[in-house]
């Protein structure tokens, strides 16, 4: 009888255990997602003066991130300056703009407002067609969408 006991108390005992411990588990905190710069300094980069700019904030370290600017370089001309921001060469940017994920890509406007861009990689005709629709509204069968760091 006296083991009939033990064991009911012991089986109390961990379910008083296991109840203490559920109870102290704290849910996962939910994860903020990645953001783009809204704005830059034009001053910032390379060629101010160009209409347009596709800023790539990249690090040595990412694969995709070669990737993304070798696309993006082929947009380089006269109205688009196209500019590679390595962590490593460039931390301090990085860290103005609180770029917190790489290969991140933005296309901005004259002023430096970040008209659209993209996390992570990049299809080339995707980018592309940003570029066109930023720079020429309409110009593209299908609007771009929503990559737009205000729709965030």
């Amino acid at each position: 009888m006296s083991q009939v006991i033990l064991v009911s108390i012991a089986m109390a005992a961990a379910i008083v255990v296991s109840v203490v411990l559920r109870r102290r588990t704290v849910d996962a905190p939910t994860q903020g997602g990645y953001q783009m710069p809204t704005q830059l300094d034009r001053g910032d980069f390379a060629s101010p003066e160009t209409p347009w700019l596709v800023a790539v904030f990249t690090s040595s370290t990412c694969d995709a991130c070669s990737d993304v600017a070798t696309k993006a370089m082929v947009l380089a001309s006269s109205d688009v300056a196209v500019q590679r921001i390595d962590y490593v060469d460039d931390a301090e940017i990085h860290k103005r703009y609180k770029i917190d994920a790489v290969p991140t890509l933005v296309i901005a406007d004259h002023r430096g407002v970040v008209r659209n861009g993209f996390l992570g990689p990049v299809k080339a005709q995707d980018l592309w067609a940003a570029v066109a629709e930023c720079r020429e509204p309409g110009s593209t069968p299908e609007p771009c969408e929503g990559h737009s760091p205000h729709s965030h």
